[in-house]
């Protein structure tokens, strides 16, 4: 089993989330900067799997060391399945998640039937091991988008994503991650890792 895999990304949410699933299992997971690769890799995908297969790639080659990388977003029906791939692009290159959010709810804000706004987050991940070889591990969570924000927690379009009763924000991260497309991914991710001699 491997002890150490990067993470093909510096955000600090994911790292925490990918960290306390693997952690328990003796597998430390350390960001592209802590491994010393400051490389900005440019999401050229039409999917999430191609996303986050650059990502693991791009590292890996430089690296030869185990990798991971994940991409997700959202997908709205109603907005003809975006903002997707360019979840995090949506309101522009510096958008906030505030603008990226309110964008979103000014585009819906004449579907008043809960019917209609349908929603789900997707994600998927990329692990590469120390041999070179891929494996993809997709998920998703499907929800609603609500018409104004809920809760301070969690981070992106969280707060506008409901899941029953509750948005995103409004869940503990214990609680989130058992429902998450990132945490099912995740956990799919570690039940290989932990069959794997």
């Amino acid at each position: 089993m491997e002890n150490v895999i990067i993470l093909a990304s510096n955000n600090k949410n994911k790292l925490k989330e990918i960290k306390e699933k693997l952690n328990p299992f003796g597998i430390d997971v350390i960001s592209q900067k802590e491994a010393g690769y400051d490389i900005e890799v440019e999401e050229t995908g039409t999917t999430f799997v191609e996303n986050a297969t650059l990502k693991a790639e791009t590292i890996f080659k430089v690296s030869q060391n185990p990798v991971i990388a994940d991409d997700s977003g959202l997908e709205v029906d109603a907005l003809n399945g975006e903002p997707g791939v360019y979840s995090a692009r949506y309101a522009g290159e510096n958008a906030t998640d505030e603008d990226r959010i309110n964008k979103i709810l000014n585009l819906m804000k004449d579907i008043t039937d809960d019917t209609k706004r349908t929603a789900r987050f997707k994600c998927a991940i990329c692990y590469i091991d120390s041999n070179g070889s891929k494996h993809i591990f997709e998920k998703v969570c499907e929800g609603m988008i609500a018409k104004e924000v809920h809760g301070n927690n969690g981070f992106g379009y969280d707060p506008i994503f409901m899941v029953g009763e509750k948005s995103f924000a409004e869940l503990s991260s214990e609680d989130k991650n058992k429902i998450s497309h990132r945490g099912k991914a995740v956990k799919e991710l570690v039940d290989y890792l932990k069959n794997v001699k």
